[in-house]
């Protein structure tokens, strides 16, 4: 996955298909000659012996999935080179914050406002903590007002704004005054992540719109096979193509490491802003096309709503009292029309029993997401804070904020394998490898990771010529870097360690929970599990005392 945590929803919707055509197969009928209901002449038999396959894909999906490349590109290939923007200084003769001096280009690091590592990790905290906020608000605004289309067009626009203002900022004469170019960062901050906020909460649901209501049906190849083509193998297909794209899309931060380095941060920031004009024009180019969904009023909201008028009188100063006030069983009562007469009844309360009852299945489901707040504050330590360790080792032409895209790399490759390999070998094995027994692996992988990076630190502190436990300081008398007699790819272990834990814990919480919760509240537990990670966030800052170099051994450890 991409560096972006929730990103991993579109690989657990990927694999909810599968569960609801279990479901199916494991279903009580009187025959297997019998025709299952809402097919298109399937039988129970054939639906279990034919091989299922996807029907063709719309053409305006294919374009919404190149809107997502285009904008998770742009995303990537700028915030991935935050670190040494904000970190380091402009290198020796440098106006850009490029490696000018082509004998040290190799081992040199780009930098630009030379701020320091504390406030290069609050800035970056902050980003990621708006980037997982305002999807909230997206989602909400597209519900009840403008629908997701508007909302996405409306949004490439502001975002596409806010691009043009960080390019600027990273113009050399904005560099010569490094309060202004913070500054202007800042507020390309802000602009950029109200855009990209607002189309990712929209971006998803709106390509499982362009698949309309489908049958199972039988199909003749031209090899003479029949298959079935399925609904939810053709949806399961889409997102895992849109999930490809996302993967790929965040490879782009690839070449904005070598610009920065060897051209400079306009020139790295100014290739994603090009390609981000991809975005309104494929909106436009297929905008007769598209299937819309007009507004219709907020799921979300409504869900909020009910937990206000449940929770109301519930709340104690003892926290033993109000625990058991929420855990008791008559606590969703107070938000049933049922529970009401038609004289008392309040006028904000147009939802059934049903959706209340669905309110509860969901918050029950949405229960082992509440542990990632933890797994994101570890992943975190990955989403910068490493590039700054890189930067003390020995580069050998590798840029050292490079080394971070091998986590989407690392799911790209992995995803398939344990999807193929590793999973069915497991159940082949008799092992009832249960969600929750994945999502316990991710976090001790997650935790190995962290210790890796922990006794990594400790021998660069060591093994650094400056013996100041500063490392990515550390220069010569000419004021180029000064590295530890360590290469830089030893650094890897981390990345790809967290990537195989996400495949463990973050993918299968959300398949978990997505499958546990009605499915007309699928927003809501992605606007849950958004939450976790502005959560984690927002934590984050505690932390921000401990975010120097030379604390980075105990902190990787605490």
């Amino acid at each position: 996955m991409a560096n972006d945590p929730t990103d991993k929803q579109m690989a657990a919707l990927a694999h909810i298909a599968t569960l609801e055509d279990k479901k199916i197969a494991e279903g009580d009928y009187p025959s297997s000659d019998e025709y299952l209901p809402g097919s298109d002449g399937v039988t129970l038999h054939e639906f279990k012996t034919l091989r299922h396959v996807s029907d063709r894909h719309p053409y305006h999906a294919w374009l919404i999935v190149v809107v997502e490349f285009a904008e998770r590109w742009t995303y990537y290939g700028t915030t991935n080179v935050f670190s040494n923007y904000i970190r380091a200084g402009l290198p020796p003769g440098s106006t850009t914050g490029a490696v000018v001096d082509p004998a040290h280009r190799a081992d040199g690091v780009a930098g630009a406002l030379g701020m320091g590592q504390q406030k290069s990790f609050a800035i970056r905290t902050f980003n990621t903590f708006w980037v997982y906020f305002t999807p909230i608000i997206g989602g909400i605004i597209a519900d009840t007002m403008l629908g997701r289309y508007k909302t996405i067009m409306l949004s490439s626009f502001i975002c596409l704004a806010g691009h043009i203002i960080l390019v600027g900022s990273a113009s050399p004469p904005s560099l010569a005054h490094p309060q202004g170019a913070l500054a202007g960062l800042v507020v390309s901050i802000l602009i950029m992540g109200i855009g990209a906020g607002f189309i990712k909460s929209n971006v998803s649901p709106m390509l499982g719109e362009q698949y309309g209501f489908s049958r199972l049906r039988k199909q003749t190849l031209e090899s003479g096979e029949v298959v079935v083509v399925n609904p939810n193998v053709t949806i399961q297909s889409a997102y895992m193509w849109y999930y490809l794209a996302i993967n790929v899309g965040a490879c782009g931060a690839i070449s904005a490491s070598f610009l920065a380095r060897d051209h400079g941060y306009w020139a790295a920031y100014l290739v994603p802003t090009c390609l981000f004009l991809i975005v309104p024009i494929v909106l436009a180019v297929g905008k007769k096309g598209y299937v819309t969904t007009p507004p219709r009023g907020s799921v979300l909201l409504d869900c909020l709503r009910v937990i206000k008028m449940s929770s109301k009188g519930r709340w104690s100063l003892n926290p033993v009292r109000t625990y058991r006030n929420f855990k008791a069983a008559d606590f969703w009562e107070a938000a049933k029309p049922s529970h009401y007469t038609d004289a008392d009844r309040p006028a904000k309360l147009h939802w059934d029993d049903e959706f209340v009852g669905e309110v509860g299945r969901t918050l029950k489901a949405c229960q082992v997401l509440l542990y990632f707040p933890i797994f994101w504050l570890c992943y975190s330590q990955i989403d910068g804070n490493l590039s700054t360790v890189a930067a003390g080792m020995r580069l050998d032409g590798s840029p050292n904020d490079l080394i971070q895209n091998l986590n989407p790399i690392t799911l790209i490759v992995f995803i398939p394998i344990f999807d193929k390999l590793v999973y069915p070998a497991i159940r082949k094995m008799g092992w009832n490898f249960t969600p929750i027994k994945r999502i316990f692996v991710g976090f001790l992988t997650v935790g190995l990771a962290m210790v890796y990076a922990a006794v990594l630190q400790h021998f660069i502190y060591a093994k650094s010529p400056c013996h100041d436990n500063l490392p990515s300081e550390c220069e010569t008398a000419e004021g180029y870097p000064n590295p530890a007699p360590i290469n830089v790819w030893v650094v890897s272990g981390p990345y790809i360690l967290v990537g195989i834990g996400e495949i463990f814990a973050s993918v299968t919480s959300l398949e978990y929970a997505f499958t546990k919760a009605p499915k007309r509240m699928k927003s809501v537990v992605t606007a849950f599990a958004q939450f976790q990670s502005a959560l984690s966030a927002a934590l984050n800052f505690a932390l921000t005392a401990l975010n120097v170099e030379n604390r980075f051994t105990w902190l990787f450890g605490s």
